[in-house]
């Protein structure tokens, strides 16, 4: 079977390797889609990565091909989704539904193992998944739906963890539009009555949360915190869900953030800003709480398929051929994918 695999740091190349053998408990699924993530850049473009020849893909949905001699529920030519999370399933906080920072899989400082981030993905025609790691999709498009294991799922994560502050007549604020933020979006739209406010520096990825029911749009420029608080009457936002993560994002996330607010960082664009145990108020209100979200929980993916199964949700994707792979990458480090790259085999 071919296979995109990371082959050396910075170096991706397009492979035949053998289609992988099942043990009893695991499922090998017929890819259908294998979404691109910006994860994957940062694992292309890391100095080392200790995994040889590791098969990309941490987003992908498929149907399954063969089951091993122990699975049951399941059956052959079922679309499925593999859940981005593989934790033991029996430490405490798996038993508490906690399963994205498994005690045995990831520990205190790391995280439980992904397909594509470790174990091979899906950016082939094959994977093998344990079979407690997949999710029935029912009637959804196995190529559509592959980014709702991250791109939906992360975010679910990020909103469900900050309900509190998302009640009627508050204001969420999502900077960036792309492929995690256009899901964020949503979630918010159908699972809240919050005023939302978009930021984006692309007028296309504007136009698109509009579309999916942002109130309000803002360029994302040196007056954007101006014109945020300016909708706010100065107060603030009630949540911030900064889905990119550079410096400037982070620094208009503190500008905006209303007091007792709720900070989600989702994505990994490395900026940072001070927090210190004092009596001042900069760069954050009294009361904030910032958090920074991985990947989510079974019940998070669980409530993200319902949603996209009543139609509340959907990813707006651009199909690659996985013989395109390398422009897809090139295209996604651009900036000039709207929604999420979906590679189909």
């Amino acid at each position: 079977m071919r296979a995109l695999q990371l082959v050396s740091p910075g170096k991706i190349e397009l492979r035949d390797v053998p289609v992988p053998d099942i043990a009893p408990d695991e499922v090998l699924v017929r890819v259908g889609g294998a979404g691109l993530c910006h994860s994957d850049i940062h694992v292309l473009h890391a100095p080392e990565w200790p995994v040889p020849n590791m098969t990309l893909g941490h987003e992908t949905a498929g149907w399954v091909q063969a089951t091993g001699a122990d699975v049951s529920g399941f059956s052959e030519g079922e679309a499925v989704l593999v859940y981005l999370v593989w934790a033991c399933g029996h430490c405490r906080p798996c038993i508490e539904g906690r399963d994205n920072v498994c005690v045995n899989q990831g520990g205190r400082l790391g995280m439980p193992p992904c397909p594509g981030l470790g174990p091979d993905g899906g950016m082939a025609e094959f994977i093998k998944v344990k079979a407690r790691y997949l999710e029935p999709l029912g009637s959804l498009d196995p190529v559509s739906a592959a980014p709702l294991a991250d791109a939906g799922l992360t975010p679910m994560h990020a909103i469900n963890g900050a309900r509190h502050r998302l009640t009627p007549g508050s204001t969420a604020v999502v900077l960036g539009v792309g492929g995690l933020g256009h899901m964020g979006l949503q979630i918010l739209k159908a699972t809240t009555g919050v005023r939302l406010i978009a930021v984006d520096s692309s007028q296309q990825k504007l136009d698109i949360a509009r579309e999916h029911g942002a109130d309000e749009v803002i360029t994302s420029d040196a007056d954007a915190a101006a014109k945020i608080l300016e909708l706010t009457d100065g107060y603030g936002a009630d949540a911030v869900f900064d889905f990119v993560g550079v410096q400037p994002t982070v620094t208009l996330a503190t500008q905006v953030i209303a007091p007792d607010g709720v900070l989600r960082f989702v994505g990994l664009g490395g900026g940072t800003f001070p927090y210190s145990a004092d009596s001042l108020t900069e760069p954050l209100p009294w009361g904030v709480d910032v958090r920074r979200s991985y990947g989510g929980t079974r019940s998070d993916q669980r409530q993200v398929l319902d949603l996209a199964r009543l139609g509340s949700i959907s990813v707006e994707t651009k199909t690659y051929a996985l013989d395109d792979a390398t422009q897809a990458f090139a295209d996604l480090e651009a900036g000039t994918v709207p929604g999420r790259a979906v590679l189909v085999p």
